[in-house]
């Protein structure tokens, strides 16, 4: 079935474009769409860029590349990722039609045969970057238990269990991306305080530290290894992988909103984030963990504060980077009912709850974060914003691009595509690699 809705701008009813009554066709679908502002779009897009991924990524980004490759790095990422980014805006409403969905888009552009392919490479992507949220959520649990209890009797797979039972509570009372709203609020507060306690203490012991080390250690295969990883990190943090589900949240002009929306993520969005990640290289150099928090030092019930913060931002990310999973499952089993309605709440419960279930015993099983993004930008990160963003933009403008434009789109698809198996081989070696080193279930 597919619903039509006027292609309103602001209030009116009228396209101004020839002053035409047209209509936009969208896809069925189980959950909310067409009723958020650009502002809140924005803030979505910024809660997952500064998620609890950053307190990781001095440890998993600068460490790997050092000041300039990691600084050099983290501009190019920011120019590139927008530019994509809004390609992939820019198609929303491609031949009439508002495609909710990254596979509905890609479906539209090449065929039937992509609608799957681009299905499986999000959903790995969503996949992978949840279970990075559940492996830093437990750490933050564990981080903050560590806190107050002197022999520690915990590992790190009891916090991961605790981690993904909140999720499954979240996710079965928070039934779409729209009714998020006030959990924003939340999110962003949550987001602000890891932020500022990490980057304060950090700066606090950096002044007080002797001189740190910010050379790139290992041999000379090793190197080339962790540079190509950090890179892939680097697309990993800055995108999403689910543009036009977002993108569907927003009332008309459905393009421009977005276009705003993604202004502000990679503007004012991601201040924060630069921020925690230079201040926290500055600070420890070399020897910067994967979860910053584990390194400052400070009051206690200041750290606690963070850790705890941490956590909840964790559990929220989550649920928005879940949400096409949600989506695709509420729809397909046509679950429109009220948040606590008996059938769609039953519903979630089991759904959901699978999904989580089986997310928090991978988790549990590898907890190697660093490797895991990296392999979510070598698998799904690259080829989602970079390749088919590039390539699905050339084949739909073809006809009103000019020759330089198109050389520009086929050197981005052909460059993100070496970069791509290059960064899956590098990710597959550092997971094996680990795999040596630790046990399943580990105690990371």
């Amino acid at each position: 079935m597919i619903k039509r809705e006027p292609n309103m701008i602001a209030d009116n009813k009228l396209d101004v474009e020839g002053d035409r009554f047209s209509t936009v066709e969208i896809p069925e679908t189980a959950h909310q769409i067409s009723s958020d502002s650009w502002f809140q779009a924005g803030v979505v897009l910024t809660s997952g860029v500064n998620s609890v991924f950053v307190l990781g990524y001095s440890g998993t980004i600068m460490v790997h590349l050092g000041w300039i490759g990691g600084v050099v790095g983290l501009v190019l990422a920011t120019a590139i990722s927008l530019y994509a980014n809004m390609l992939v805006a820019k198609l929303h409403e491609f031949r009439g039609k508002r495609h909710i969905r990254y596979r509905d888009l890609a479906a539209e552009i090449y065929g039937r045969k992509a609608y799957y392919l681009t299905w499986a490479l999000q959903y790995v992507n969503l996949f992978m970057i949840n279970i990075g949220f559940l492996i830093l959520g437990a750490s933050s649990l564990k981080a903050c238990y560590v806190l107050f209890v002197e022999e520690v009797t915990m590992k790190l797979p009891y916090f991961t269990a605790i981690a993904g039972f909140v999720c499954i509570l979240f996710a079965i009372s928070t039934p779409n991306l729209s009714s998020l709203r006030v959990w924003l609020a939340c999110s962003t507060i949550l987001s602000l305080i890891y932020i500022v306690v990490a980057s304060v203490l950090a700066a606090k012991d950096g002044m007080n530290a002797p001189p740190r080390d910010y050379s790139i250690h290992g041999t000379t295969a090793g190197k080339i290894f962790s540079i190509i990883g950090a890179s892939s990190n680097l697309m990993f943090a800055f995108n999403t992988g689910m543009v036009p589900e977002i993108q569907a949240t927003l009332r008309q002009p459905a393009v421009e909103n977005m276009l705003k929306a993604l202004y502000f993520q990679f503007t004012i969005g991601v201040v924060p984030m630069y921020a925690i990640i230079f201040i926290g290289y500055w600070a420890y150099g070399a020897s910067a963990s994967t979860y910053l928090l584990s390194n400052v030092s400070g009051p206690v019930w200041v750290k606690a504060a963070a850790n705890i913060s941490a956590f909840l931002q964790s559990v929220i990310a989550l649920h928005i980077f879940a949400s096409p999973a949600y989506e695709y499952m509420d729809t397909k089993f046509k679950i429109t009912g009220g948040a606590f309605e008996l059938k769609s709440l039953t519903f979630r419960i089991v759904a959901r709850g699978g999904y989580l279930v089986i997310s928090s015993t991978v988790s549990a099983l590898l907890p190697f974060l660093g490797d895991f993004e990296s392999l979510t930008g070598a698998l799904s990160t690259f080829p989602l914003t970079f390749i088919l963003a590039s390539h699905m933009y050339l084949v739909a403008k073809k006809s009103s691009l000019s020759s330089l434009q198109q050389s520009w789109l086929w050197l981005n698809v052909v460059f993100f595509s070496c970069m791509s198996i290059a960064a899956t081989v590098a990710a597959i070696r550092l997971i094996v690699v680990d795999s040596k080193k630790y046990h399943v279930f580990a105690d990371v």
